[in-house]
């Protein structure tokens, strides 16, 4: 029969789209093609994660390019009848926003995408990532030719060096110049490890290339390998990502059916094959050396270096180690030359970085935006700003539990990894938690500790002793107990966990607290002095009383309150009582009327 294909969906199948019923829209969509006979002529593709969360599931109509949001198996009737029955699009699936009010949303219309530029998403929500033929189709392991075949390794590594690549995993250290060491370092056994263990809260950078694009990680592995004469590699992603382990394995067996790993490859006499390691869940392990003690099956518990894992690394051979989107930049570099990519971003960052962008924010989802934009544009431009009437920007956590608090005054600073640090934060890994007024600093704080605190590997002592005791008086701050003098030796312990803790977790542990203090210290002072928590966040800080004046005796906050804490009868005020009261808030978030302060 002659193909007589004339529409593609391109439907988001990552792990967030599949949360909100993906699946079974592709199920309902399918079946309503059938119904009408379309199957030939309309074919859905389930892609990897779209970028665009907030508002999935999502699926953009090819050729026309037309972004639908927020479908429901419902929907499959009304799509399928008429638009690619009729071909009359379907305006109430529409993504709407000022802009695309009286226009056919495409992608690039939406302010959500049309600041970004893709290196390492390049291939989002274009292919199916469990079809190795689609990511060819988009000059796949091109560059992995090239490199076999036109370039020696110092030509590979040159090259990696000169476009500026510098890692994606937090550290920023410059790709190739750890490549080069691992080159030049003795031994006939070498590894080249891919770093998935993606621990940080708010952070889905890595797991969302690994659904969407996992051979462009395979191919910057192998050009990795043939640069430092590797013939084995690992890639340590956490066993909670069960979709990015699955899509890794079909592509490790795809590449090897096509001669990509394994032996000989492509006929150039080259070795390397793949191995994924499922780790347990441990944010240490994302540390490179306690990575690879839990790959060696042992404690995943960091070292002291030197020696480095580039001389000493993997069962004490030389390795190197990148993150999932570092190495997804290396194809794009070897085929596009250094030359185009150092031409992106600013003097010191090169290049793209991939950011979660989520918390108190419109447009939650994955971004990707050339160095040195700012965080302006990343919060208000691309996220949409906060949402809501009442609610203002407070602050945004950049760097995960080990970055730091940015607030307002400082939000046209260009995110590169040198601006960013002269705030007080980090670039890390990609977490960006924006925040509203409605968030408590000192409790912010106490949160990401009690985070570190509780995956602290507890080798060496400041970070284990340390982390415990700058929780303790935290927790005690938000209980109301705290004291002026609690604010000094904050400090003094912060500063000390990160000059004296053995890896970088504990190193960086402080941030949050040192941050905050800087930015809000009128919040510690409230909670220390005043008793109070502006935010009223911190229960222990709350009485809750109803205005009798604003009251209009409807009853709700009774009907919600979980604890039988408020009196209330029909045509009376309410009445909270305070010795049963458990401070949740439901009545004060329920309240229409700001009766209950």
């Amino acid at each position: 029969m002659m193909n007589t294909l004339r529409i593609q969906l391109m439907l988001c199948g990552g792990t967030g789209c599949e949360s909100t019923g993906s699946h079974d829209v592709k199920e309902a969509i399918e079946t309503e093609i059938r119904k009408q006979g379309l199957e030939n002529e309309v074919r859905i593709i389930v892609t990897g994660c779209n970028g665009f969360c907030a508002v999935g599931p999502v699926m953009v109509v090819q050729p026309e390019g037309i972004f639908y949001q927020k479908i429901k198996p419902s929907d499959a009737p009304v799509l399928v009848e008429e638009h690619f029955l009729k071909g009359r699009p379907v305006k109430r699936l529409f993504y709407k926003e000022p802009a695309s009010k009286d226009k056919i949303p495409h992608m690039d219309d939406i302010r959500f995408f049309a600041s970004q530029y893709f290196i390492a998403m390049r291939n989002k929500g274009h292919i199916d990532p469990e079809t190795i033929d689609e990511y060819i189709g988009t000059d796949g392991y091109f560059a992995l030719a090239k490199a076999l075949n036109e370039m020696e390794p110092d030509d590979i590594i040159r090259e990696i060096t000169d476009s500026g690549l510098r890692g994606r995993g937090g550290a920023g250290f410059p790709a190739g110049k750890k490549w080069a060491f691992a080159r030049a370092a003795e031994g006939d056994t070498k590894y080249v490890l891919c770093n998935a263990d993606e621990g940080d809260p708010g952070a889905f950078m890595d797991r969302s290339i690994l659904e969407s694009d996992p051979h462009a990680v395979l191919e910057g592995m192998i050009i990795a390998a043939k640069a430092i004469n590797a013939s084995k590699g690992y890639i340590y992603c956490r066993s909670e990502y069960p979709l990015a382990i699955k899509r890794l394995t079909i592509a490790i067996e795809h590449a090897r059916d096509y001669g990509l790993l394994g032996p000989d490859i492509l006929g150039s006499g080259f070795d390397f094959d793949i191995e994924i390691y499922q780790g347990a869940g441990a944010f240490v392990c994302g540390e490179e050396t306690a990575l690879m003690r839990s790959i060696e099956g042992k404690r995943g518990m960091p070292r002291p270096r030197p020696p480095f894992p580039a001389n000493k690394g993997l069962w004490e051979k030389p390795t190197i180690l990148n993150n999932v989107e570092t190495l997804a930049n290396v194809p794009r570099i070897v085929l596009n030359t250094s030359e185009w990519y150092s031409s992106i971003g600013t003097g010191t960052s090169k290049g793209t970085k991939v950011f979660a962008l989520s918390g108190d924010v419109e447009n939650i989802g994955l971004v990707e935006v050339p160095m040195g934009t700012t965080l302006r544009t990343l919060v208000h431009d691309i996220g949409g700003g906060i949402p809501g009437k009442k609610r203002t920007f407070k602050a945004v956590q950049l760097g995960g539990p080990s970055g730091g608090c940015v607030p307002e005054q400082y939000l046209d600073t260009p995110v590169d990894y040198e601006e960013i640090v002269k705030v007080g934060a980090i670039m890390g890994s990609g977490g960006v938690i924006v925040m509203d007024n409605r968030t408590c600093m000192v409790d912010m704080a106490r949160y990401f500790m009690d985070f570190i605190q509780e995956e602290s590997c507890g080798k060496c002592t400041p970070c284990r002793e340390g982390t415990r005791e700058i929780l303790n008086i935290l927790e005690r701050i938000c209980r109301g107990e705290g004291r002026m003098e609690d604010l000094t030796r904050l400090t003094s312990l912060a500063e000390v966990v990160g000059q004296s803790s053995l890896c970088g977790l504990g190193q960086t542990a402080s941030n949050p607290v040192l941050s905050t203090i800087r930015y809000f210290r009128d919040e510690y002072i409230a909670h220390i002095r005043d008793k109070k928590c502006p935010a009223k966040i911190c229960t222990d800080l709350l009485e809750f009383q109803v205005d009798p004046e604003k009251c209009t005796m409807c009853g709700l906050c009774y009907k919600s309150c979980p604890a039988d804490a408020i009196d209330w009868q029909k045509k009376q005020v309410a009445v909270i009582d305070r010795d049963k009261c458990i401070k949740c808030m439901t009545c004060f978030d329920k309240c229409k009327f700001d009766a209950i302060y």
